[in-house]
């Protein structure tokens, strides 16, 4: 059977569910540990200081476009730098239309404005590949910085909006919670699907995927305006709590990089793995914004070269490894035993 026939194979049904949705056993329990992590996530407001509170909703907002990225990125080996772009496009949205209509309209509005952006650029961009692609996307946040900031040059207004809404600190986080569980659900979704089997060849050669009859471009695009719409929309959730949005803020290129070392540091090829750079790396970044504000440029990239040197797999390809050799050693020790036993 060829790729492409397999890809297009239904989804067995699994006599553990008896479902034709093809849910397996295993893939219910993990579901359900998801759904208990998420719970217990969403009691951390509630018992944590301010700090803390703040420090939860770092992290929610990281995991969220660090997923999300790594839903485009991660099957399919285009580093993407964007990030920044979509993210402030929803910011200002949310922040310009504010007199206009209610917030949740707007956060919609952002996720559909952040899809149909996306699409453009992807339809334009997502045929060329390698370091083209890398130096047009971060190009991109910069073009839309210039823009906008061009825009209110013309149009008179000030550099920066305000944007006020009446948000507790347990709301953002909540909100921002729930987002990751969608993002973290449709990436399961895409990782079981014909997508995602699509891109994981394309990754991997995609010369051959179009040997294969993928069509590899659409294929990349769908994915592209996937995670571009997450960004989109956690930029429209994350604008009233800064409170005043300008574009040096909204569009930084350092949220993109940030993004993508989170992304790099846990690990790109598992759902649940750039949760594992986020944590640690939104930590350390706090400290050493506190201590070395001055500092904080070059030690981002001084992040950025120590995890591509010494874990190119990230923290989850440091765990695998260690099952795997652990795994091996257990196989040899049984052998060796069987072995004495026989000789006995």
């Amino acid at each position: 059977m060829t790729s492409e026939a397999q890809a297009a194979a239904p989804v067995p049904v699994t006599k553990s569910t008896g479902h034709r949705l093809g849910i397996t056993g295993r893939e219910w329990r993990n579901l359900a540990i998801a759904a208990v992590l998420f719970a217990l996530a969403a009691v951390v407001p509630l018992v944590g200081s301010g700090y803390v509170q703040s420090i939860a909703i770092s992290i929610a907002i990281y995991t969220a476009l660090a997923t999300s990225w790594m839903l485009f990125s991660g099957p399919t080996n285009y580093i993407s730098l964007a990030t920044a772009a979509f993210f402030g496009s929803g910011m200002y949205i949310v922040a310009g239309g504010l007199d206009l209509a209610p917030y949740p309209v707007l956060v919609l509005l952002a996720g559909v404005a952040g899809a149909l952006f996306a699409a453009v650029v992807g339809l334009a961009t997502l045929r060329i590949s390698g370091v083209y692609f890398v130096i047009f996307s971060l190009g991109l946040a910069e073009l839309v910085r210039q823009i906008i900031t061009w825009l209110q040059h013309v149009l008179g207004t000030m550099s920066g909006l305000y944007v006020y809404v009446d948000r507790s600190e347990e709301m953002f986080f909540w909100q921002l919670l729930a987002l990751t569980a969608v993002v973290y659900l449709v990436g399961w979704w895409i990782g079981r699907s014909r997508l995602g089997f699509a891109l994981r060849i394309i990754g991997n050669d995609e010369l051959v995927a179009v040997h294969c009859g993928i069509n590899t471009a659409r294929a990349k695009v769908i994915l592209f305006v996937i995670s571009s719409t997450f960004a989109a929309i956690a930029g429209a959730l994350v604008a009233p709590r800064w409170s005043y949005v300008e574009p040096t803020i909204a569009f930084s290129p350092f949220l993109s990089f940030q993004v993508v070392i989170m992304a790099l540091l846990g690990g790109v090829h598992r759902l649940w793995g750039p949760l594992l750079g986020v944590i640690p790396f939104t930590l350390l970044w706090e400290l050493i914004s506190a201590n070395f504000p001055a500092q904080t440029t070059l030690l981002l990239g001084a992040a950025f070269l120590l995890i591509v040197y010494f874990i190119p797999n990230g923290v989850v390809g440091l765990i695998e490894d260690a099952l795997r050799q652990r795994g091996e050693w257990l196989k040899s020790l049984r052998l060796l035993l069987v072995r004495r036993s026989r000789d006995a």
